[in-house]
């Protein structure tokens, strides 16, 4: 998930209100709808009261709403770069309509009082500053320490790690014991036939599926949920597609258990629970943090991050939807993912990402395990806007062998571990028709077939709506590889198209 809060807010001044736009609002917002809200409280004068401090670090105001005493929200920029939004309304939502009423209120130049900083304000600011002093204590630099400090120091690193190890040596035994239970329900899957299991035992299997969040196995347990809808699905329409999605699936959750049960033994036969570089962590419950990552050496200092495509999903496994861009490496080409989940349960309380037409400046990214277009996640960055040399690192690091490329690509996709996909630049002679469909040629002659991947946003019609035929001629296509089972064969979701000025979406 990007975050620009690093660049939202202009400094402070000491004379004048501070400064802020609607842009601003809106993407600290969690939702269209909070915002929308928010500027209807504003204009609707549902401000009784409305203060701010000398130093322009405290706005407060008094809001009308549907309990009996009017709400209290204050907009608290102590901290530049980290703005601390608070209402005393019962409300989940983050900042809530209040708050975002407020900063409307400030946005329309509303005449503020000044006041002093509430109590209770200013001990939550002490509290906070006290949590920060004692977090940079102990970050202390060793040569900095006197020696009982170091020796406190040591005591307790070697009790958190103690604390650590026995958490995570008691979690991996639940797990284990959590995959006998996965494999029961693959063994009885398989004994009985995906076309012959019937609504009863449907049901059952989707208990022990739900039983699997008791031996944090995630992993599993979203593809035992796929496995159910896919039979569900076939046993509806008796489509042969889902048939085959469900064996698909199975393979996939078999190799699983395979692989994490060997994981698990060897980690508890070696009493070594430390973090590996290997996407089994995340598959068995593990959630990286971005400290993890970079001390297993997963990082990039100064990384420049180009947006090329961007989508939205919904996974009925997960109940979740699921935002997602698409990054090249400006520095050698390679494509990387971000996601942003939204669980259907707190879509009130997470907001939408969107699109990003720029460069994404990051002071340290850091990937994820994993082979293909592993996840890049980062905490803060800079967004510029596309410059010349931006189009030309992209044109000279796509690949330019079709036939070479897609032999390496059905590799990939032969583990049953992967992605369905592999996301690459592709240097292209030209896209054109070969009877209704579209085909993509290299500067060899080879061609590769243009499809729609099952379960993405259609986007190969498209190439027959662009303005310009020059597009489909000597460029670079951003296209999703992927395997066509109706077909049998290797094809291409077109993405984008790149030239040496431009950015053409063909989803956004």
């Amino acid at each position: 998930m990007i975050r620009t809060d690093t660049i939202y807010f202009l400094g402070r001044n000491e004379n004048h209100m501070r400064e802020i736009t609607e842009q601003q609002i809106l993407a600290l917002a969690p939702n269209a709808a909070a915002a929308s809200n928010g500027r209807k409280i504003s204009q609707k004068g549902g401000f009784v009261k409305l203060e701010r401090t000398q130093d322009d670090t405290l706005y407060m105001g008094e809001c009308t709403g549907s309990g009996k005493s009017n709400y209290i929200t204050s907009a608290d920029y102590i901290d530049e770069n980290n703005p601390v939004f608070r209402c005393t309304c019962p409300s989940r939502q983050f900042p809530c309509k209040h708050s975002l009423a407020l900063m409307y209120e400030m946005l329309a130049k509303k005449e503020f009082g000044i006041c002093e900083v509430p109590e209770d304000i200013q001990k939550k600011r002490e509290k906070k500053q006290a949590k920060e002093n004692k977090a940079n204590e102990a970050a202390k630099p060793e040569s900095e320490m006197t020696e009982e400090e170091k020796k406190q120091a040591e005591k307790k690193k070697a009790s958190a790690a103690r604390t650590a190890k026995n958490a995570r040596v008691k979690k991996l035994k639940s797990q284990l014991e959590g995959l006998d239970l996965v494999e029961k329900v693959v063994n009885d899957l398989m004994s009985a036939g995906l076309g012959t299991i019937g609504g009863a035992s449907l049901k059952t299997y989707q208990q022990l599926a739900k039983q699997m969040g008791d031996y944090y196995l995630p992993g599993p347990q979203r593809l035992c949920n796929q496995l159910l809808i896919e039979i569900t699905a076939f046993q509806k329409d008796q489509d042969e597609s889902h048939y085959d999605a469900a064996i698909s699936v199975l393979e996939k959750l078999w190799t699983l258990i395979r692989k994490s049960r060997q994981y698990i033994n060897e980690k508890l036969e070696n009493d070594d629970v430390t973090l590996e570089d290997t996407i089994l962590y995340e598959e068995l419950g593990g959630i990286w943090k971005l400290s993890e990552l970079e001390e297993l050496g997963k990082s990039k200092k100064n990384a420049s991050l180009m947006q090329l495509s961007f989508w939205v999903t919904y996974d009925e496994a997960r109940k979740e939807y699921i935002d997602t861009g698409c990054w090249a490496d400006l520095d050698n080409g390679e494509i990387f993912m971000n996601y942003n989940y939204r669980p259907l349960k707190s879509l009130k309380y997470v907001k939408q990402e969107d699109s990003i037409f720029g460069v994404a400046k990051v002071p340290s990214a850091v990937f994820y395990p994993g082979d293909g277009n592993v996840r890049v996640r980062w905490d803060g960055a800079q967004i510029r806007a596309y410059e010349q040399a931006d189009y030309e690192a992209v044109f000279q690091h796509a690949v330019t062998s079709v036939r070479q490329e897609a032999k390496a690509v059905k590799n990939f996709l032969k583990n049953a571990m992967t992605q369905p996909m592999m996301i690459k630049l592709l240097a292209f002679n030209r896209i054109g028709k070969t009877g209704e469909d579209f085909v993509l040629a290299d500067k060899n002659d080879d061609t590769i077939l243009l499809g729609n991947m099952p379960g993405m946003e259609e986007t190969t019609l498209r190439l027959s709506m662009l303005p310009n035929g020059a597009l489909l001629e000597n460029q670079v296509l951003l296209g999703a590889f992927y395997y066509n089972k109706e077909n049998r064969r290797l094809m291409v979701q077109p993405l984008s198209i790149i030239t040496h000025d431009a950015v053409v979406r063909l989803l956004y």
